[in-house]
């Protein structure tokens, strides 16, 4: 496995592509590209969270993908730090709308340059985000064609199209946001998320519509699979629901899960993941495994029915037993 970390701009280190890209061999592929997945952590844009980056990343490669890590434009340029975040936070403009989904834009823009040399499919990439990288996902789906990205970049849209979009607990309607929090931990911790990803306390309702991908969906939006619990008070469940109905309206295919129980933030719900015991959850694990079941039928790659040694005549024998 490759494993490299990439700095995306010369003048940045901050903004980062970590490459978990699979070996060839002869007994695999044997030089045909794979598909491949890019994993956005979350963070409410403060940060980026280590528990929805390499372990997500390396269950991925495990299903048989290259998968890739973005480390967007954040506040704190880095991992989370403490959590939840405290204190009042001065401007930071980098993090600001829309330089994180810009990232990702650059992020497709560097694979592609390496797709030779990597063996990466750029028709079957799917972007994955969590939380605050989940919100930067849904946003990238519906952007990736739109002079926010392409005239930014000046490059053409075809190298910036997802195959397939996976959001988890994600955020897609930002007017959910700015409403009053169940606590008033959580309230502190939307605001200090809004003003650093918003640029404001204030927003108008004209920026907040801007940032919800769920008021932009359409049909070049890609296949989408969305999942979150019903439990979840920082990100609402809501926020899931309504992508789901925004792509319904449209037709663009999707699945959707909503489990019962679980806080936010569980990743991937296991040991992989978890901090406490409250970041696991038997049922909402089962998410990466109906994610794999997903893009198999999207991004299975062209396999002969036997392997070169049996099509070459010892095939016919073996089953004819």
């Amino acid at each position: 496995m490759l494993t490299k970390k990439i700095e995306l701009y010369a003048d940045r280190q901050d903004v980062t592509l970590t490459t978990y890209v699979l070996d060839d061999s002869p007994e695999l592929l044997n030089g045909k590209k794979r598909p491949a997945v890019l994993v956005c952590p979350g963070g409410g844009y403060i940060g980026c969270s280590d528990r929805e980056a390499e372990p997500v990343a390396l269950r991925f490669a495990a299903m048989g993908y290259h998968a890739f890590v973005l480390r967007y434009s954040t506040y704190s340029g880095g991992a989370l730090g403490e959590w939840p975040p405290t204190g009042d936070m001065p401007s930071n403009p980098r993090c600001v709308h829309p330089g994180p989904v810009r990232d990702i834009g650059k992020a497709f823009l560097t694979i592609g340059d390496h797709a030779d040399d990597w063996l990466v499919d750029m028709n079957k990439i799917a972007i994955c985000g969590f939380s605050a990288g989940g919100h930067n996902c849904a946003m990238y789906a519906v952007y990736w064609h739109d002079p926010l990205i392409c005239a930014f970049f000046d490059a053409m849209p075809e190298r910036f199209k997802p195959a397939a979009a996976i959001i988890a607990y994600g955020l897609s309607d930002y007017h959910l946001m700015v409403r009053p929090a169940v606590n008033g931990r959580e309230q502190e911790i939307r605001t200090i998320a809004n003003r650093v990803f918003l640029g404001t306390a204030t927003p108008s309702q004209a920026l907040l519509d801007s940032v919800s991908p769920a008021l932009h969906v359409t049909e070049q939006t890609p296949p989408t699979f969305v999942w979150a619990t019903s439990e979840d008070t920082l990100v609402p469940v809501e926020n899931s629901t309504r992508l789901a109905h925004a792509l319904a309206q449209v037709g663009v295919p999707f699945e959707v899960h909503i489990f019962e129980k679980g806080k936010h933030g569980l990743s991937l719900a296991n040991l992989a993941t978890a901090a406490s015991r409250l970041d696991l959850d038997d049922d909402a694990s089962r998410w990466i495994g109906l994610v794999d079941a997903w893009l198999q039928k999207r991004f299975a790659p062209d396999l002969p029915a036997l392997p070169d040694w049996m099509a070459e005549g010892e095939g016919d024998a073996h089953l004819s037993h």
